[in-house]
């Protein structure tokens, strides 16, 4: 699964919780309400979950991840191919 940038993913977040107070401060507001319910979809998409509750527990644990162990674990990837003799392909023909 392909995940979102980091940043990106933190300001929707940061989004999504002021659009909850403006809510929860004015819950007739249909503006605010529609505000709401379109940053719970996007944060939904992008974490690939159901609802915003699951969305946004999702994307709380994946921002709390290390990065650099992610980075570290593509850059030993690489290595190894690196490292690894190729062998020249043959055709018969």
């Amino acid at each position: 699964m392909l995940l979102p940038d980091k940043s990106v993913l933190a300001q929707l977040l940061r989004r999504y919780r002021v659009q909850e107070r403006v809510v929860l401060a004015d819950p007739h507001d249909p503006a605010a309400r529609r505000r709401l319910e379109d940053v719970a979809y996007t944060l939904c998409v992008l974490m690939g979950r159901r609802t915003v509750h699951e969305a946004i527990i999702e994307a709380e644990h994946y921002l709390a991840t290390d990065r650099t162990a992610t980075d570290r674990t593509a850059t030993d990837r690489t290595a190894t191919d690196r490292s690894e003799p190729r062998t020249p392909e043959r055709h018969n023909g």
